[in-house]
């Protein structure tokens, strides 16, 4: 499980950030040589999943969507287990079930994994209502990307959440594109946060390519949720740099713009700054990408080897 905040050495998040790149960098290869079937990936976000997560504590719940690998990997989830899920494997997550797009992994507090845009945005209020009615600590942190955000699902979510004072932190990854459209071509104003603010909901947004910075915002906001039992709302401004599902040749991505998030990358900014710090040097640096590499090999390794669902099994856990 991931520790307190205050415990979090930034090595760690550099750690984490780099398995998860790994991890998606290994989905793309798999897609492509046929191996893996195509999946949303989030790389270039790595930064506000690692933040966000390593700011909550062991008794929050967890609602994602289909860019859900950074989350669950920065929650503590097996690769290896969540490899073999997206393969169909028996070792899975969800017994090979659920593919990449509804994991959902109840010992790390993680309800579900949404592929319906906003649908976890529906469920929040329900899951944050439950948490109240039962006098449970935990606050409910529900991801979304700007694209649910021009749903209807998300104004009604926040609109009941500040009715009925539900403990929910809203974490936008604005990541500028919602699938194949620019989010230029979908919203009326440049921040989802000013959203929010409209229902009553405090909200602000953080540099999401900067993992500190995105772990101090998501540290105060799931603070003051937890204090208030009210909803908050952070915004990570990030930037997705592969396309909307693999393979996807992003024919329709603007270059220069593409370069100039890619000279941004948020490994790249983390490493940087430990490296000028004196925390940690080239080899250091080397060898932390190839201990990330090491183990994502041997995930893949794992979820080839594991079986596929036995026939039989395919009514196990059908409610009728």
């Amino acid at each position: 499980m991931t520790p307190a905040p205050h415990e979090i050495d930034p090595r760690h998040l550099l750690e984490q950030m780099l398995l998860i790149r790994a991890y998606e960098e290994a989905i793309v290869a798999g897609s492509a040589a046929g191996k893996v079937p195509g999946t949303c990936t989030s790389v270039g976000q790595e930064a506000a999943a690692v933040g966000v997560v390593n700011a909550l504590s062991g008794d929050d719940l967890i609602l994602t969507n289909h860019r859900s690998a950074g989350h669950l990997l920065a929650r503590g989830a097996n690769p290896g287990r969540l490899l073999a899920e997206v393969m169909g494997r028996r070792d899975g997550y969800c017994g090979g079930r659920s593919g990449s797009l509804h994991i959902s992994v109840k010992e790390l507090g993680v309800v579900l994994t949404s592929t319906i845009v906003g649908a976890e945005l529906s469920l929040a209020p329900g899951v944050a209502l439950s948490q109240t009615m039962l006098g449970k600590p935990g606050i409910v942190v529900c991801f979304l990307g700007d694209g649910a955000a021009c749903e209807g699902s998300f104004h009604e979510s926040l609109n009941l959440a500040a009715l009925w004072n539900l403990p929910i932190l809203y974490v936008c990854e604005n990541n500028h594109w919602q699938a194949f459209v620019h989010r230029r071509e979908a919203m009326s104003r440049e921040h989802v946060a000013t959203w929010a603010q409209s229902y009553g909901i405090p909200a602000s947004t953080v540099d999401g390519n900067d993992v500190s910075a995105v772990l101090t915002a998501a540290t105060a906001a799931a603070a003051q949720v937890r204090a208030s039992r009210r909803p908050y709302l952070l915004e990570t401004w990030t930037y997705r740099t592969r396309g909307h599902f693999e393979p996807d040749d992003q024919g329709y991505v603007d270059p220069a713009e593409r370069d100039a998030w890619l000279a941004r990358d948020p490994i790249a900014l983390c490493r940087d700054r430990l490296v000028a710090a004196g925390s940690l040097d080239a080899a250091g640096a080397t060898a932390l990408a190839a201990r990330a590499a090491d183990h994502i090999a041997g995930a893949l390794a794992f979820a080839e080897a594991s079986p596929y669902p036995a026939p039989d099994a395919l009514t196990d856990n059908v409610y009728a």
